[in-house]
């Protein structure tokens, strides 16, 4: 079985990240399993890592993975208030069996105060602002004194995710991002929680496959990709936590650290 690196790919007191450096951990965890790019970055960025959940399944994956891994490591989830109900629940599962604490991050405006502020069902007339107000300006919030974050998001989960990288820099929110799972298929996604025994939510089983706040989810149409059923009505596949810039962009601009509180 092909070794991967610790200590030659980057210092963990080095926050140089490059173009060039990213490409280099692009090439030398091309055929890493997810085990060995969250070994490195662990072992790399400790304890300024944590790991987003959305509780969907390739969160869930993960969620396992780190359990096994380093059970101390921050997990979280943004908490719009307006989640479904069986999301809430199995939080609650997870957290018993993985024996892991998740730590619920949350807006600074109510849903009642933001209605006050905003207009009644913001998402429903400008769906753009009321992401950015519960879950954009939230996750910034809390990354400020983090060095990188690991997410579930895979290329096959919809177009607007095919220019993620399994390492990359996170422009917006100033570190370092890392999807172990960028390259698995749905159906891999289902196996390892299969074979693992995992639960998820009881919504997939009726018809949702992508899961988000509860006005502007629903079940997806056969043929239609995962996302399809999330803003239904608006040009939105994407919450805004995840972005990624142009290929011009990636080429022409520099990444620099961000200062560090």
């Amino acid at each position: 079985m092909k070794s991967f690196p610790l200590h030659d790919v980057v210092s963990p007191l080095d926050d140089s990240w490059s173009l060039e450096r990213l490409a280099y951990l692009q090439q030398t965890f091309a055929d890493a399993p997810p085990e060995a790019v969250l070994t490195w970055a662990l072992h790399t960025f400790t304890p300024q890592i944590c790991l987003a959940t959305s509780f969907g399944p390739q969160s869930i994956v993960l969620m396992h993975l780190i359990s096994e891994l380093a059970p101390e490591t921050t997990v979280f989830y943004l908490d719009t208030e307006l989640l479904f109900l069986e999301t809430y629940t199995l939080r609650a599962q997870l957290e018993q069996l993985l024996g892991i604490g998740i730590v619920r991050v949350t807006p600074q405006l109510s849903v009642e105060d933001q209605a006050r502020l905003h207009g009644p069902e913001l998402w429903a007339r400008r769906p753009d602002q009321c992401c950015e107000l519960r879950k954009v300006l939230p996750l910034r919030r809390f990354l400020e004194d983090q060095r990188a974050w690991i997410t579930g998001v895979r290329r096959d989960a919809g177009p607007a995710r095919q220019a993620a990288q399994l390492v990359e820099w996170d422009h917006a929110n100033g570190l370092v991002k890392l999807n172990p799972l960028v390259d698995w298929s749905k159906e891999r996604v289902w196996d390892y929680l299969r074979r693992h025994d995992l639960p998820t939510n009881v919504l997939h089983e009726r018809g949702y496959p992508s899961i988000g706040c509860r006005p502007c989810t629903r079940p997806v149409r056969e043929g239609e990709d995962e996302r399809s059923g999330r803003w239904v009505g608006f040009e939105k596949t994407e919450c805004g936590i995840h972005r990624w810039p142009s290929e011009a962009g990636k080429t022409a601009q520099a990444v620099a650290p961000r200062e560090r509180r």
